[in-house]
C-alpha cells in the first residue's frame, strides 16, 4: 500500500455509474523541489494524480479546493491515444484510507478571521485541554 500527501486541485465530483454504485473522483497535486548538482537554482515540480474513492460518498463535501489530505490506497497507470491518435498516460490511485489535514492558507485565513462577540473575548475559558 502506498501513501500520498498532497493538495486537491479541485472540488470532489461524485459519479453515480450504470449499476449505481458511487465513486468519488479528485485530483491532487503533490509539490517536490531539487537542486541541479553544481547550482543554486531550485526547480519545482508538481505531479498531478487523479484520485477514486468508492467507500462512502460522505467525505465527498470535505475534498474541496485546496484541502491537504493523506491518502493510502494504490496507483495504477492508465495509458491511450489521445483523439489525434498520440499516445498519453496518466496517473490513478484508488484510495482505500483518506486523512484530512487541514484548508489551504487562504481558506484557513477565512476561518480565523470570523469576528469574537464582546463576551466571548471578556469570559475565557480557565479549563483549556492544553
Amino acid at each position: 500500500m502506498e501513501i500520498l500527501i498532497g493538495r486537491i486541485t479541485a472540488d470532489a465530483k461524485l459519479n453515480t455509474l450504470k449499476d449505481e454504485r458511487k465513486v468519488i473522483n479528485f485530483s491532487i497535486a503533490i509539490n517536490d523541489s531539487y537542486k541541479k548538482k553544481g547550482t543554486e537554482q531550485v526547480k519545482k515540480v508538481v505531479t498531478f494524480i487523479n484520485c477514486s474513492y468508492w467507500i462512502g460518498e460522505g467525505i465527498a463535501k470535505h475534498l474541496t479546493k485546496g484541502t491537504l489530505v493523506e491518502l493510502a490506497g494504490h496507483i495504477s497507470v492508465s495509458a491511450y491515444n489521445d483523439l489525434e491518435g498520440e499516445p498519453r498516460a496518466s496517473l490513478n490511485f484508488h484510495v482505500n484510507n483518506i486523512k484530512l489535514h487541514g484548508k489551504s492558507s487562504s481558506q484557513q485565513q477565512v476561518t480565523e478571521n470570523v469576528p469574537v462577540s464582546a463576551d466571548a473575548a471578556s469570559n475565557p475559558v480557565d479549563d483549556l485541554p492544553f
